[in-house]
């Protein structure tokens, strides 16, 4: 189903010959597995590139060979044809067929190469009334050899002609759906290409592997083939294994800031985990009551702590019931802990004992029943995993509400402790700084070190390349020829992430690096 903008602009085109709109243009690549791939495409394509909605500018695209003439007809007739390349210009905008004023606003003509998607392209940059938007994507459609764009169209296009890798691709999608100042950092840098540099000289360097083994396995009996091209081999793939190993143990740091902190609030029955959840997120985002079990699924909201994004979950209060619903939200709890990157862990600081070991011998008990079910029971809890939120502290008294805030930090079987009231928001600001340096290490900086992996594909592709690089040194003094398939199938794989690997690329290094019958 086609959105409902662009249902009257179907109807304009479905008709339309398809005779009419086949200019050739023709695009190469490789595709994953190293077959050349021969792309035609002659179809012109628009949409709407800015957001739907009144704005005060809007901005419609379009790309391939009917662009200029697209352009020519809506605006270049009573100014001698198209505008300089790249150059803003003020136009009167009207239909190709009524010759109807439709809008006045700035027109950029982007002749191919120079352009997103390597083709020739145009921009209306016009009023954002939803009416003129109208107006102007039905007189494109009205165009011989346009149609509307389909979802990411103009982006594949830029792939294809080379504009941007695929790391690149995913790069921009990410950067479009960024939330948090952290997410927009780390999808520009992968934008950038850097992601993709990385990738592309592994990849490289896989190929001149994969070059001097084939070279050996076919002219060594020959003597065409200087000393020492194997063990140059067995270098870089010893390198490269361990660099992807290195890259692989970022405790998904990448995936994690893309996605979201899992964070849980979980812990008994009327701790007060909906208050502080509804304190976090500055509005009644779950019910609070003094009945016990009143939460009984998970409730779930997206925050952005200190620029880095965070999925907060409340969930059902931990105990015995016989309730069936209420068994199900507990269930449902423990699986939240089980998947969960940081577990707040809430507790009605007015039922501690008073003596410090003995409230300290209370916690860790409490802290084993909200364990992940398939761990072991613990002594120590981990820092990164785990937080203490003694909640209520505005029921104590203040000696006792200073002595459980010095005393225990000492308890080096306890994970971080802090002190809030709800109620009157005493602590809070403590505990959100603790809460922000815990999701800072578990996302990491990301503009320091190299760059992260974002994506589980990624990591499930360099996974298959470390095994296929075993392969090669399993195998290098069985069968060269099984262990050059381990290159070669590592080459593929990392080929797959980047959307780019040719076997003529093999042959060109091979006769590039080696004199082979002169």
């Amino acid at each position: 189903m086609l959105p409902s903008i662009y249902r009257g602009i179907w109807r304009a085109t479905r008709h339309t010959p398809r005779t009419s709109r086949r200019t050739p243009l023709c695009l190469s690549l490789s595709s994953c597995d190293g077959r050349p791939v021969s792309l035609v495409d002659s179809e012109s394509i628009f949409a709407l590139s800015s957001g739907h909605g009144r704005c005060g500018v809007a901005v419609v695209r379009a790309s391939g060979p009917a662009s200029a003439s697209a352009l020519r007809c809506m605006v270049g007739r009573t100014h001698g044809g198209l505008p300089p390349p790249r150059t803003a210009v003020l136009r009167s905008i009207t239909h190709p067929q009524s010759k109807e004023v439709l809008d006045r606003g700035l027109v950029l003509w982007f002749p191919a190469p120079h352009s997103f998607t390597g083709e020739d392209c145009v921009e209306f940059h016009i009023h954002g009334g939803p009416a003129v938007i109208t107006a102007v994507l039905q007189a494109l459609g009205s165009v011989p050899g346009m149609r509307p764009a389909e979802a990411g169209e103009f982006t594949r296009r830029a792939f294809q002609a080379g504009k941007l890798g695929l790391t690149e691709v995913e790069g921009l999608g990410d950067l479009i759906h960024a939330e948090t100042e952290a997410q927009r950092k780390q999808a520009l840098r992968q934008m950038s290409g850097e992601l993709g540099r990385l990738y592309h000289d592994w990849s490289h360097t896989l190929k001149r592997c994969l070059a001097h083994v084939e070279a050996f396995i076919d002219f060594s009996e020959d003597e065409l083939i200087e000393d020492g091209v194997l063990n140059q081999a067995d270098q870089w793939v010893c390198e490269l294994r361990l660099a992807m190993e290195s890259h692989l143990k970022d405790e998904r740091r990448g995936e994690r800031l893309r996605s979201g902190v899992q964070v849980v609030i979980a812990g008994a029955t009327n701790a007060g985990k909906s208050s502080l959840l509804n304190t976090l997120c500055q509005r009644p985002a779950a019910i609070v009551s003094p009945v016990a079990g009143t939460t009984r699924d998970v409730v779930e909201t997206a925050l952005d702590v200190g620029g880095f994004p965070v999925v907060l979950s409340d969930t059902a209060g931990l105990r015995d019931s016989l309730d069936l619903v209420e068994r199900e939200g507990i269930r449902r709890a423990r699986e939240r802990v089980d998947q969960a990157d940081l577990t707040l862990v809430v507790v009605d600081s007015s039922a501690l004992p008073s003596d410090t070991q003995q409230a300290a011998a209370f916690l860790q008990d409490h802290l084993r029943t909200v364990l992940p079910t398939e761990e072991p029971p613990q002594t120590v809890f981990s820092a990164d995993r785990f937080l203490l939120v003694l909640n209520k502290s505005d029921l104590l008294p203040e000696l006792q509400r200073q002595t459980l805030h010095t005393e225990l930090g000492r308890f080096s079987a306890l994970p971080p402790v802090c002190l809030i009231s709800c109620h009157s928001n005493h602590g809070l600001q403590d505990f959100l700084s603790l809460l922000l340096l815990r999701v800072k290490t578990l996302c990491g900086d990301p503009l320091s070190g190299a760059p992260s992996l974002t994506q589980a594909r990624h990591r499930a592709l360099l996974q298959q390349c470390v095994a296929s690089l075993a392969q090669y040194q399993r195998y290098r003094d069985v069968d060269l020829a099984l262990a050059a398939e381990g290159v070669r199938l590592a080459l593929t794989y990392l080929g797959r992430i980047t959307g780019r690997v040719g076997a003529e690329e093999i042959l060109d290094i091979i006769f590039r690096e080696f004199c082979i019958g002169k």
